[in-house]
């Protein structure tokens, strides 16, 4: 596994601040975590034609100007709307990389409704594969994760996990199911939920099988001393490491 997927934080959608005007996943909040000297961690999703939006949220409206789903909707008109605190606009996978231009590394999460709908993961394979720099892609869908290394197998790839409980992703999957498209996957490292670093998966992934883990999304001192003991590196968010 590569040394730069350890060798620095990541800031979580970019190091945004709201209050300063600095709205997460956009170019600002890039912008500022390569000025701080950290990693970016960003979402991408499909647009309706097929292209990987840097954008977290499957509705607009949290951040934006309108209601609709992100999917139904065009990138050229995703790129045209509005922030409500920013003059930012919505960035494409492709975009986000000649900003960054390999100057720090980055990790590319992957959304998934679980639906068995690979473009996502094609779009991002797509891009990544022509990109010079350091970038990973990962996700809570391991589906997203083997199509990956089906369609990039040199690109990095991370499987994004925590508990199992109501509020995770992964139980749109059956226990069977998931655990058939991890082994496609064959993942290269974990990024794990920073409350659930000391259950037995990480620990299984990083003492057994040698491989990197990394923790989210840690806010707090207490999180960053379990990020330290626990993981190889972590996603940060609301401070400067």
């Amino acid at each position: 596994m590569a040394g730069w997927l350890t060798a620095q934080p990541y800031a979580h959608r970019g190091l945004h601040d709201s209050a300063a005007g600095i709205i997460e996943n956009t170019p600002s909040a890039f912008r500022a975590a390569i000025a701080g000297g950290y990693g970016i961690e960003c979402d991408v999703q499909i647009s309706a034609d097929g292209e990987a939006m840097v954008h977290h949220d499957f509705i607009l409206g949290r951040l934006t100007r309108g209601n609709s789903r992100l999917d139904e909707r065009s990138a050229a008109d995703l790129k045209a709307i509005e922030f409500f605190a920013t003059s930012d606009r919505m960035l494409t996978l492709g975009e986000l990389c000649d900003l960054v231009a390999g100057r720090v590394p980055m990790l590319v999460e992957l959304k998934s409704r679980f639906d068995g709908d690979e473009r996502i993961a094609a779009r991002t394979a797509a891009v990544l594969n022509g990109y010079s720099g350091a970038a990973a892609a990962m996700s809570f869908d391991p589906v997203q994760i083997a199509a990956t290394r089906r369609l990039a197998p040199r690109l990095p790839r991370g499987l994004v996990a925590q508990k199992r409980e109501t509020d995770d992703p992964g139980r749109a999957m059956s226990r069977l199911g998931y655990a058939r498209a991890v082994l496609r996957a064959c993942p290269q490292f974990l990024a794990y939920r920073v409350q659930d670093l000391t259950t037995r998966p990480p620990r299984a992934v990083r003492s057994l099988l040698r491989r990197p883990v990394l923790t989210w999304t840690v806010r707090t001192p207490e999180q960053r001393n379990a990020a330290i003991q626990h993981a190889d590196q972590m996603i940060f968010e609301g401070f400067r490491p």
